[in-house]
């Protein structure tokens, strides 16, 4: 086990270009098995979930070439469906969160699949119920062998079909549509998730073949082809790894430059900073974030406390809840956190709160941060990373405080943040990773 050694209260300064989106990854990657041609993905981030799946595709037969430091291409031309009945498999696809997402393309090509239980970060019950009711829609049948922890899924052919999703998952989004590609006839999708990662799956598959309208937006339609194709595709930069930097910047006064950010992609990702008073200028297709000693939340017209909630897409992404709230506790003024999406989100708050931050954990969703205004500086402690996002909020608070900070279990920022210790080294950041 590892973790990371931080010396806080340094200025950091200098660019820094965020990794390929990672949940855009995990899904156009289990999208190679839907043909037999080859594919070839570029600015894949070299992350352990990320990593994970490459590996789970390679053990099922996937041929996986890497051409350049973060470009891959991979030929499913067969798969080993033995493998996907051993307890290696089950091993593989149940540490990851993301193997949930070959079903569909299996579904769709083969006409059977096999998935166990998945991983993934604990912040909450995390159903799977959109991807079993939407695959059932289109004609598959499923069966769950408690013993080997193992669903089974058959079809004769998939039918296209109209679905309103109970709930606008992007998994269970893109796995629906994964299967529908290929099912006969023509599907439609309500209420379907329209996140980037979404729009940027649904551009790949019409590059492959598919004919899909109404991409980027929550009404999908989709016409069944028989075949689909080798394509080539380009990730976008993680907009988390967007948000957080411009987070690391306003918690620390630093200067920092983020690089070819896609901001056309980040939807209210600008403006919820901005109201977290943090200054930045878009420069071409960066973001300038200038050193600032001091940021200011706004109110809202009426005068009451500003309100930061978590929703859907085009709403403000969860995944950056864990940022805001860090970066509440150095604002001046103060904000109510709402997580709605997630029910254990907010616990790693006991962690802020140790270091010195003023915050009133409501409920399990919600929490008022009263900011300090850097008057005075958090603590440095020793802390464990519960999960990817709440790791990476407290690597930042601990790039802030005073003082040295452990963080433990960093395996779980490695899932999500490529090399982001080597990264915030070029940056000035006091940061090493020790044995533990």
């Amino acid at each position: 086990m590892s973790s990371f050694e931080i010396i806080g209260g340094a200025k950091l300064k200098g660019e820094i270009i965020p990794q390929g989106a990672k949940n855009e990854a995990l899904q156009v990657i289990c999208a190679c098995l839907l043909t037999s041609e080859k594919v070839t993905i570029h600015n894949i981030p070299d992350i352990r979930d990320v990593n994970k799946l490459i590996e789970l595709l390679s053990s099922i037969g996937v041929k996986v070439t890497k051409t350049a430091k973060s470009s891959y291409t991979f030929e499913a031309s067969e798969v080993d469906f033995d493998f996907l009945r051993t307890k290696n498999f089950r091993d593989k696809a149940g540490s990851l969160r993301g193997s949930i997402m070959i079903l569909g393309p299996m579904l769709a090509r083969y006409g059977k699949g096999f998935v166990s239980i998945p991983g993934g970060d604990k912040i909450g019950r995390r159903r799977l119920d959109t991807h079993f009711i939407g695959l059932q829609k289109l004609g598959a049948q499923f069966s769950y062998n408690p013993e080997e922890q193992l669903f089974t899924f058959t079809s004769n052919g998939l039918t296209g079909c109209y679905m309103l999703l109970d709930e606008a998952s992007v998994t269970g989004t893109a796995n629906i549509v994964m299967a529908a590609v290929m099912a006969e006839g023509t599907t439609t999708v309500f209420n379907a998730a329209c996140e980037p990662y979404v729009t940027q799956l649904c551009t790949m598959l019409v590059n492959m073949g598919a004919r899909i309208d109404g991409i980027g937006s929550n009404l999908l339609t989709i016409a069944g082809v028989e075949k689909m194709h080798g394509c080539e595709h380009t990730l976008l930069s993680d907009m988390i790894e967007v948000g957080s930097f411009i987070g690391l910047a306003a918690m620390t006064g630093s200067e920092i430059t983020i690089k070819n950010v896609n901001y056309q992609h980040l939807g209210l990702i600008p403006d919820v900073f901005r109201r977290m008073g943090i200054q930045f200028e878009k420069r071409n297709d960066d973001i300038f974030v200038p050193a600032q000693e001091h940021y200011e939340v706004e109110t809202f017209m009426d005068g009451s406390i500003m309100t930061i909630a978590d929703a859907p897409w085009p709403g403000f992404t969860p995944d950056l809840i864990s940022i805001v709230l860090v970066i509440a506790t150095q604002a001046r003024g103060s904000v109510l956190i709402h997580q709605k999406m997630f029910e254990s989100r907010l616990f790693f708050v006991d962690k802020l709160i140790d270091m010195g931050a003023k915050i009133i954990l409501c409920d399990p969703h919600r929490a008022t941060v009263i900011g300090l205004d850097h008057q005075y500086l958090l603590r440095g402690i020793r802390m464990s990373s519960p999960d990817i996002r709440a790791g990476v909020a407290l690597l930042i608070s601990a790039l802030s405080a005073d003082g040295k900070s452990i963080i433990d279990n960093i395996e779980q920022i490695d899932r999500g943040y490529q090399e982001i210790d080597l990264r915030l080294q070029k940056l000035g950041a006091n940061i090493r990773r020790i044995s533990g």
